[in-house]
């Protein structure tokens, strides 16, 4: 990048894409005037990728690493963060990349679900650093500590945003679990002296499972761990799509201070599956065989029932619309 003043524009997946195609010459032409410059990196699903395999990619192929030098320039005080793109990838468009990309001629190696050797784990890590909700820190990580110049606050005590009349009789209300989820359970120290720790997983008859195993601790870090109980979510889950259902308001999930990599699709999943309870219940055998999961978000159980034969297919989608009718109509944020 040159000292002259630069925006940076990025380029991205789906609507934000085909927003860029309109949007991007404008602001162009207006920066063009003003003397700015506009230079534009790739962090698309498909560019991320490339830039993660370079050793699989020709000379031609080859994608520089973008997202790595966005985000390291986010933690720079000299950059001003117009407006972040909201990244998002999930495990099937992962795989319909790779697929993609593969017929198109790039050499990229299959995802390994379980990974087998060495090899196959390296593999694996740098496709889970490109999926979207491993993008979105990245670039985020800059505003950790970025505060609003005092010009900015005064403006904003001075014209406040008037938000318009709220009437006291307003139905619609913000819920959140007040006991056994991640905020109630959090707990944490920090470490007089030098030492390890390690995570292990008890199941209900006791047996024990390391997923990770020691891991050295210096004296004056902290160390935190949170638990949230998916029975506690799914029964508060119930209780407010009931709610919704009964005062007819939209019903809408929002998910915050959460690890967005690991947790935000089982939540995710949790929700779907709850919503489609019944859905789940009654065809739990055929749901088994197509290797439905909710994780994945239900446009992919929509996919994966266009295998079924037509009459059990027009069955449930029957009782999808079933329970359309029986929960809260959604919100989409």
């Amino acid at each position: 990048m040159s000292d002259k003043a630069t925006i940076i524009y990025t380029q991205t997946d789906e609507a934000p894409a085909l927003a860029t195609y309109s949007l991007l010459p404008i602001v162009s032409a207006f920066s063009k005037a003003a003397g700015i410059q506009i230079e534009t990196r790739d962090i698309s699903l498909s560019g991320r990728m490339l830039a993660g395999f370079p050793d699989y990619c020709s000379a031609e192929q080859k994608q520089p690493d973008d997202l790595t030098e966005l985000g390291d320039l986010a933690k720079k005080p000299e950059a001003n963060i117009i407006k972040l793109p909201n990244i998002s990838a999930s495990m099937p468009q992962l795989l319909a990349c790779i697929k993609e990309l593969q017929e198109k001629g790039y050499a990229l190696p299959e995802y390994p679900e379980s990974p087998a050797n060495d090899k196959e784990k390296d593999i694996k890590t740098s496709y889970d650093k490109v999926k979207g909700s491993a993008v979105n820190p990245v670039l985020r990580e800059g505003n950790s500590d970025r505060r609003a110049p005092g010009a900015v606050k005064e403006f904003a005590r001075n014209n406040p945003h008037s938000m318009g009349d709220w009437k006291n009789d307003s139905i619609t209300h913000v819920a959140s679990m007040e006991s056994h989820d991640f905020y109630g359970s959090e707990l944490s120290v920090t470490l007089d002296n030098d030492d390890n720790f390690s995570i292990e997983f008890e199941n209900s008859n006791g047996k024990r499972t390391t997923l990770k195993a020691g891991s050295p601790l210096k004296a004056g870090e902290v160390i935190d761990a949170s638990v949230l109980s998916c029975k506690a979510l799914r029964s508060f889950l119930e209780a407010e799509m009931q709610d919704a259902k009964e005062n007819g308001v939209l019903f809408s999930v929002h998910l915050k201070a959460t690890m967005m990599k690991v947790s935000d699709p089982i939540l995710f999943g949790h929700v779907v599956s709850v919503y489609f309870k019944d859905l789940f219940e009654k065809h739990a055998d055929t749901f088994a065989n197509l290797g439905v999961n909710p994780n994945n978000g239900f446009g992919t159980i929509l996919q994966q029932i266009q295998e079924l034969p037509a009459e059990l297919r027009d069955e449930i989608e029957t009782d999808i619309q079933a329970c359309y009718d029986k929960r809260p109509s959604l919100g989409n944020g």
